[in-house]
């Protein structure tokens, strides 16, 4: 298994703040699966972001959401 890290930004489609941030997860060494890593990201990290800065006055779903991915490598931290 290989640890990679990714910079990514995410924007909600009504709320007026970006994520600007990096993710790190585990695969197989190989191709990364740009779609599969966006999944991954809105799930374990955007989501939550988004939820937690709209509170529970608005809700957040997936499809408002849109992940663009900048840089992808290994990380050796």
């Amino acid at each position: 298994m290989t640890t990679y890290i990714a910079q990514f930004t995410a924007k909600h489609r009504l709320i007026q703040i970006e994520q600007n941030s990096i993710f790190t997860w585990r695969q197989e060494s190989g191709e990364i699966d740009e779609r599969l890593l966006i999944d991954k990201i809105k799930r374990e990290s955007s989501l939550l972001f988004y939820r937690l800065v709209a509170g529970n006055h608005y809700p957040v779903p997936e499809d408002d959401v849109a992940i663009t991915i900048w840089k992808t490598m290994p990380f050796k931290g």
